[in-house]
């Protein structure tokens, strides 16, 4: 197969509301689609890097840069015979979103040559996954409860709650007071350091919480095995799971009991399939995380969280939990809880073009 055609285009979506994590917030997000086409055959991925360096040092500014200049000219004109193996420049280093933007609209492209759904060439079966729900830091405790019970009565079934220091021991057991039986999670995104929140850490034990996410530094894989010697909470990772070998590493430190495995996040389909086979091995559970993608980029997010390993409900809520209009048809919508898995082929939903192109504000086109 030759890929004879790559677009690359970016898109501003805003965000039904602002979503505050502990390294700052956003209204709107710059996503970036990347079009491959082969012998009739047309692909569609999404980047997930954020605006800013807050979440990783990829941005959606060095994302196009390094698919523009180096991985975009070497990919087209050029053969291959799978799909699912579609790694242009070898030696790149680093730029896990990047590479994941090609490598994941190759697995789309080679369903859709097979005329088989992306889960389908994933190997799994499930024909619908449970549905979990991220809730942004709220100003006051009242806001918050208000979101919690709302999420409940959606039916989500896992709600997870984004906290920082001064926002975190006193608001979980508001939380927790008032809905006792609730599966509630807390998510730090590194707002914390071993040394000075220990305690506060520990504090949190108290509020029977199904995970805390990343408390601690990307870099801390050490630091975040001794934590989870000294909480009974599981310390779930998520910055710090780069690739696979990352995931070895914290299994082999113990530097915590879950993984939250976010494709783009780690190089797309295979490392992730990596990840969470060596996880299955050792018996931690792992879920799918969301980058607050569109419906391209959740589409593969639902299709990988349906491989068995995939045991804990997962950040793949509704499209219009975030945007008052998807780019994609049919939108996601989650019944009872679960979210049906797209059994068309590849993707399984339809891209917007005529919108995508309407709100395009800036675009590449390489041609073999």
């Amino acid at each position: 197969m030759r890929i004879q055609r790559a677009v690359i285009r970016e898109i501003p979506l805003e965000l039904r509301e602002y979503f505050e994590i502990s390294s700052g917030g956003t209204r709107a997000r710059r996503a970036v689609l990347l079009t491959l086409e082969c012998e009739g055959v047309e692909a569609w991925s999404e980047c997930v890097a954020g605006e800013t360096p807050g979440y990783t040092y990829e941005t959606t500014d060095t994302a196009w840069f390094v698919l523009t200049r180096w991985l975009l000219p070497a990919l087209v004109g050029t053969e291959f015979e799978d799909g699912r193996r579609l790694h242009p420049v070898p030696w790149l280093r680093g730029h896990p979103m990047a590479r994941a933007a090609i490598e994941m609209a190759g697995w789309d492209l080679e369903a859709k040559r097979r005329n088989v759904s992306l889960a389908r060439l994933l190997g799994a079966n499930r024909t619908a996954v449970p549905v979990g729900v991220s809730i942004g830091i709220q100003k006051t405790d009242d806001a918050l409860l208000e979101r919690v019970e709302g999420f409940i009565a959606e039916g989500y079934r896992k709600i997870k709650i984004k906290i920082k220091p001064g926002r975190d021991v006193e608001m979980l057991s508001a939380v927790r007071e008032r809905f006792p039986d609730a599966p509630i999670m807390a998510d730090a995104n590194s707002a914390y350091t071993l040394d000075r929140d220990l305690s506060r850490l520990q504090a949190m034990d108290h509020h029977d919480l199904m995970m805390m996410e990343q408390p601690l530094s990307h870099e801390d894989m050490l630091d975040h095995s001794l934590l989870q010697e000294q909480i009974s909470t599981p310390v779930c990772l998520d910055e710090s799971i780069r690739s696979p070998g990352d995931a070895r590493l914290a299994l082999h430190l113990q530097a915590g009991r879950i993984i939250n495995i976010k494709p783009g996040r780690v190089g797309g389909f295979g490392p992730s399939i990596a990840i969470h086979d060596a996880c299955v091995e050792a018996g931690w559970p792992v879920w799918c995380g969301g980058m607050l993608e569109s419906g391209v980029g959740r589409a593969y997010n639902v299709a990988l969280a349906s491989l068995p390993g995939f045991t804990i409900p997962g950040d793949i809520s509704n499209s219009r939990r975030y945007w008052a209009r998807d780019i994609v048809s049919p939108e996601f919508e989650m019944v009872g809880g679960m979210m049906p898995v797209p059994d068309g082929p590849g993707i399984g939903v339809t891209p917007d073009v005529e919108r995508i192109e309407a709100m395009t504000v800036r675009k590449e086109v390489f041609e073999a």
